[in-house]
């Protein structure tokens, strides 16, 4: 065959692998998180984070069984956070609360300066005020003046694609589990928990009842 047809396949094979490299890297850029890393969902956990026990919620922020639920998980927390790993992800029931998409949002925008739990915190501890707000954008820039957050690189963070889709695929992963949208929803160890089984006789949670799931947690994986 002549030089100049395999000087023709050359070309054509250059191309064919810049397309793959430079597609790709597209796709991937369309999947990174607002800290330039690339990611599937968020990935918020603390406690002893290499432990064999994960307790994980999903939340929402403007939720008001969330925000009973709140101080009692704290509780739990405290109780292991030495002995296993929590993780929260974002499920916004928007259908049920207009600002809860926006509030993750604002948790995803702390989180890219390294203060998602602080900002979890004050979402759930301010509720009762920002919830009924006709808009609480200016409720989450406070919040995040009080941690100390770059106010112009959070309201960029607050307002960006990458943010989104990290709570979109939160949501997404969560349906993946078949499991009833309802928040909070807890996982220990992948197995959903009952939150019939959580409460007192008045509905009321209690961290003796998350204690006992818990103690069988950590029995099992000795």
């Amino acid at each position: 065959m002549s030089g100049r047809f395999w000087a023709i396949i050359g070309v054509i094979a250059v191309i064919f692998v810049g397309f793959l490299v430079f597609g790709g890297d597209k796709d991937n850029k369309n999947n990174t998180g607002p800290n330039g890393d690339t990611t599937t969902t968020s990935n918020h956990i603390k406690g002893k984070t290499d432990s064999n026990v994960k307790l994980m919620e999903y939340g929402d922020f403007q939720c008001p069984t969330c925000g009973l639920y709140y101080p009692v998980v704290k509780e739990v927390y405290a109780k292991y956070q030495d002995k296993i790993a929590f993780q929260f992800r974002n499920l916004p029931l928007t259908q049920l609360h207009n600002h809860a998409f926006a509030a993750a949002r604002a948790a995803e925008a702390a989180s890219a300066q390294g203060k998602f739990w602080e900002m979890h915190d004050l979402l759930y501890e301010g509720q009762n005020s920002w919830s009924g707000s006709s808009s609480p954008t200016n409720t989450f820039k406070q919040y995040a003046k009080n941690l100390g957050l770059n106010e112009t690189k959070f309201m960029e963070d607050f307002a960006s694609s990458p943010v989104n889709k990290t709570i979109n695929n939160d949501i997404d992963a969560f349906k993946a589990t078949k499991s009833d949208m309802a928040t909070p929803t807890f996982f220990l160890n992948g197995k959903k928990l009952e939150l019939r089984d959580l409460v007192d006789e008045t509905g009321q949670p209690q961290l003796e009842k998350f204690s006992a799931k818990i103690d069988e947690a950590l029995k099992q994986r000795q």
